[in-house]
C-alpha cells in the first residue's frame, strides 16, 4: 500500500531514521520540525498520514497543530507521538480527534503496523462516504419521478412531514406509516423522509421483515447479550441502537410477529430499548419509519396485528397510489429508466416506437414501477437495434409474442380482445384501463406468476427466483405465504 505521510519531529535524527524506513517499505514522506511548518505543508503535500510530535518548537505545540490538521481534512489519521508517556496527553489527543498515539522510544516496525492499520481504515471510511452519499443522492425526494396529481399530492405530503420535522430540534418525530402495493416506491419515500431531513448526515437503517426468519427478527431489531440464547456466543448491538439519532425503516411490518410488535410498541412509547439477556434498558432517539403493501386494519380484525400498535404507527399515514392510477407518469419514468440502463448496458440513441409508447400507456401495471423497470430491463438487454418495439416488451399477463392488449403498428388503438377500436365515440382513458384491469387479485397474480417460474425450471426454486428477480429466500418465504409446493 503506497501513500503519504508527513512527520512533524523536531528532533532531526529520529525523523530522519523514520523517513527513511517508511521510504523503504514504499511510503512518500515529508519531514518538518515545527508545527507552523507542519500546518503550512498540509496544503503542499497533501499527506494520508501524520506523526506529530507533541513538543515542538515555536507557537504552535502538537495538540494546536492537531486542531488545525482536523479542521483542513478531518480524514487524515493523526498518529501523535510523545516521549512522556503521559496517559492524559493521550487521551486529550484522541478526543481532538488522534487515531491513535505511540511513546517514544518507539520500535518502527509498530510504527508500520499502525500506519498501515490507519490506512486500512482510512479506506474503509471513504468507501463508507462514497456508499452513503449514492444511498443519500438516489434518497432525496427528487428521486420519486413524476408530474401525475396523485404523485405530486404525496410529495406534497411529505414535504409537510419533513418541515413539521425540522421544528422538532433534538426530539423524536411521530412515526410515519407507508402503505402502498408492491413496488409503488414505498423505500424511496421512506430514504426522502430520512436524507431530507433534519436527520440527513445520521444512521438511515433499514430492515425488510418479510426476507428475516420471524425467530431472528427480535434479536435484530433489539440486539442481545452473551448468553441470552443458544447460540449468543457475544453481545451484539440491534439495529434499534444503531439507528440512534438517525432512522429506523421497518419494511413490510405486518410480518412482525406478535411478541415483537409488543417491543415495538414500547419503543414507540418511550424510545427506550431493551437488548435481550439483559436487565436494563437504553435509551434512543430514533425516527421510526414503517412500510407494508397489506391492510393493517384487516389484520387488526383477525388477530394477528396489535390495535394498539397500529393506531400508533398510523399517526401519520403516507398512502402512495399504484401507477394506474398516475396519468402520464409511465411514460415519463419509461424514459429516464431508458436512459439509465442505456449507460447500464452500454448502449446509446435508443428510444421507444410509437407502439412501444402506446402500450406502456395503456398497460395497467400491477407491479407497478418495479415493474416498468424491469419490463425496460429486459428489452434493452435483449434489443438488436435502437428502437424498442410494443412486441419487445414482455408483459406478464400477455406474453412476448401476443398482439392482446397492444396498438397496432398503424398507431388506431386496439381494444381488450386484440380488435381495432371503431368509429364509435371513444371510452373515456379511465374507463378503458379500468376494464383492461385483471380480474384477479394482486396475491392471486403473484402466486399465478410463482407457479408458472415453477414450472418453467421444473420446479428448481433457485432458478425460479432467479427468473422472478427476487433472492432465494424471498421466494421460499412467498412459497409458505401462498402454500405453493416446489
Amino acid at each position: 500500500m503506497s501513500f503519504s505521510v508527513l512527520i512533524v519531529e523536531d528532533e532531526a535524527i529520529l525523523a530522519k531514521k523514520i523517513g527513511k524506513y517508511l521510504r523503504q517499505n514504499g511510503m512518500v514522506t515529508e519531514i518538518v520540525g515545527t508545527g507552523q511548518a507542519g500546518i503550512d505543508a498540509l496544503e503542499s503535500f497533501q499527506p494520508d498520514a501524520v506523526l506529530l510530535d507533541f513538543n515542538l518548537p515555536g507557537a504552535f505545540n502538537g495538540l494546536q497543530v492537531l486542531e488545525r490538521i482536523q479542521a483542513f481534512d478531518s480524514n487524515v489519521k493523526v498518529i501523535m507521538l510523545t516521549g512522556h508517556g503521559n496517559v492524559r496527553l493521550a487521551v486529550d489527543a484522541m478526543k481532538a480527534g488522534a487515531f491513535d498515539y505511540l511513546s517514544k522510544p518507539m520500535m518502527l516496525s509498530e510504527l508500520k503496523l499502525l500506519l498501515h492499520k490507519a490506512m486500512d481504515q482510512h479506506k474503509r471510511d471513504n468507501q463508507l462516504d462514497y456508499f452513503n452519499g449514492k444511498i443519500a443522492e438516489n434518497g432525496s425526494l427528487a428521486a420519486l419521478l413524476g408530474q401525475s396529481a396523485a404523485l405530486v399530492k404525496t410529495k406534497d405530503q411529505i414535504r409537510r412531514i419533513l418541515q413539521g420535522n425540522q421544528s422538532l430540534k433534538n426530539a423524536a418525530p411521530p412515526a410515519v406509516l407507508i402503505t402502498g402495493e408492491t413496488g409503488t416506491g414505498k423505500q424511496l419515500v421512506a430514504r426522502a423522509l430520512h436524507f431530507d431531513g433534519p436527520r440527513a448526515r445520521q444512521p438511515f437503517i433499514e430492515l425488510n421483515a418479510a426476507t428475516i426468519p420471524p425467530q431472528l427478527v427480535e434479536a435484530e431489531l433489539f440486539g442481545y447479550e452473551r448468553g441470552a440464547f443458544t447460540d449468543a456466543g457475544g453481545r451484539k448491538v440491534g439495529l434499534v441502537e444503531a439507528a440512534d439519532g438517525g432512522t429506523l425503516f421497518l419494511d413490510e411490518i405486518g410480518e412482525l410477529a406478535l411478541p415483537v410488535q409488543a417491543k415495538l410498541l414500547k419503543l414507540l412509547e418511550d424510545q427506550r430499548v431493551r437488548r435481550l439477556g439483559s436487565v436494563r434498558d437504553k435509551q434512543v432517539n430514533i425516527q421510526i419509519l414503517t412500510a407494508t403493501n397489506r391492510s393493517l386494519r384487516e389484520m387488526v380484525n383477525n388477530g394477528s396485528f396489535r390495535e394498539d400498535l397500529f393506531f400508533r404507527l398510523n399517526t401519520l399515514c403516507l398512502e402512495l397510489p399504484p401507477l394506474r392510477d398516475r396519468q402520464g407518469d409511465p411514460l415519463l419514468l419509461a424514459g429516464h429508466f431508458l436512459a439509465d440502463l442505456q449507460r447500464k448496458y452500454g448502449k446509446t440513441g435508443m428510444r421507444l416506437s410509437d407502439d412501444a409508447s402506446a402500450a406502456i400507456d395503456a398497460y395497467p401495471w400491477p407491479g407497478n414501477v418495479r415493474e416498468l423497470r424491469n419490463i425496460l430491463e429486459q428489452a434493452v438487454m435483449l434489443a438488436r437495434g435502437v428502437e424498442i418495439r410494443a412486441e419487445q416488451l414482455n408483459f406478464p399477463q400477455t406474453g412476448a409474442t401476443t398482439e392482446q392488449s397492444l396498438p397496432k403498428s398503424s398507431g388506431r388503438p386496439v381494444s381488450d380482445t386484440g380488435t381495432t377500436a371503431s368509429s364509435s365515440p371513444a371510452q373515456p382513458a379511465s374507463a378503458s384501463r379500468a376494464d383492461s384491469l385483471p380480474s384477479a387479485t394482486l396475491a392471486e397474480l403473484e402466486r399465478q406468476t410463482i407457479e408458472r417460474a415453477l414450472q418453467a425450471v421444473d420446479g428448481n426454486v433457485s432458478k425460479a427466483a432467479r427468473r422472478l428477480g427476487i433472492s432465494r429466500d424471498q421466494l421460499r418465504y412467498r412459497l409458505e405465504k401462498y402454500r405453493v409446493e416446489s
